[in-house]
């Protein structure tokens, strides 16, 4: 099935183990972890939007009273579904940001991680998320932080249409808060790490990329950005 509106995201579509890589590097240090409970209260029951092959749900319910993953793409509901098997306060369906398949205000957090880099456009998607949350709930939206240490430099050379300073300025004036984190990628050896590079970037960036990391760990800054509904009010 194909939902209307959803854009490609093309490096876990076409390289789904590669990307489970790439997860299994991301936030060495836990900081993003960290800043995200700080941020929102993971105790409820959490909507993860663009939820891919559902790496993160697991996490989400260690914590959570329910979590709900949705994607858009048949095969990775799949691999979240079969990743999530034994986990009966999870489930997965199939949707789109712009047309979740949950009722009204049902969700305390909508969570939603590098899927919303360009800000203008995603408006559909807020919409939405305002919808299924209940009063007083949040949407919390992460980010990479393009503006930050080198990972930011290729991917603004790998992208020169992207003006992560522009995206950011969106969500302010969307009524966000916006914090930011360090953290960083530790891959098992050079080979995992360059692979991941290499569907994240152009091929020029990538290979500069991959001779610009000395080592197995490469720093990378996250934008967190939290917006709650405000409380006592209901859904149109």
């Amino acid at each position: 099935m194909t939902f209307p509106g959803v854009a490609e995201s093309p490096n876990i579509w076409r390289w789904p183990e590669v990307y489970e890589a790439e997860n299994a590097a991301q936030d060495a240090t836990g900081a993003l972890w960290e800043a995200l409970a700080e941020s929102v209260d993971l105790s409820g029951d959490v909507l993860d939007v663009g939820c891919g092959d559902g790496f993160h749900l697991p996490r989400f319910a260690t914590t959570a009273r329910s979590v709900i993953g949705v994607e858009p793409h048949p095969p990775l509901v799949a691999r979240a579904r079969a990743r999530c098997a034994d986990l009966p306060s999870v489930s997965v369906v199939g949707g789109s940001a712009a047309s979740l398949p949950i009722p009204d205000a049902s969700v305390d957090v909508v969570h939603a991680r590098t899927a919303y880099f360009f800000g203008h456009g995603c408006e559909p998607g807020l919409v939405e998320a305002d919808r299924v949350l209940r009063p007083g709930g949040a949407l919390v939206i992460v980010d990479l932080d393009a503006t930050r240490h080198s990972y930011g430099a290729w991917m603004r050379a790998s992208a020169p249409g992207y003006d992560p300073r522009s995206a950011a300025g969106f969500f302010t004036a969307q009524g966000f808060s916006t914090r930011r984190v360090d953290t960083l990628w530790r891959f098992s050896d050079r080979a995992t790490m360059a692979a991941v590079l290499r569907i994240e970037f152009t091929p020029a960036v990538a290979d500069r990329a991959v001779n610009g990391t000395t080592g197995l760990a490469l720093p990378v800054a996250y934008r967190i950005h939290v917006r709650r509904r405000p409380t006592g009010l209901l859904p149109p």
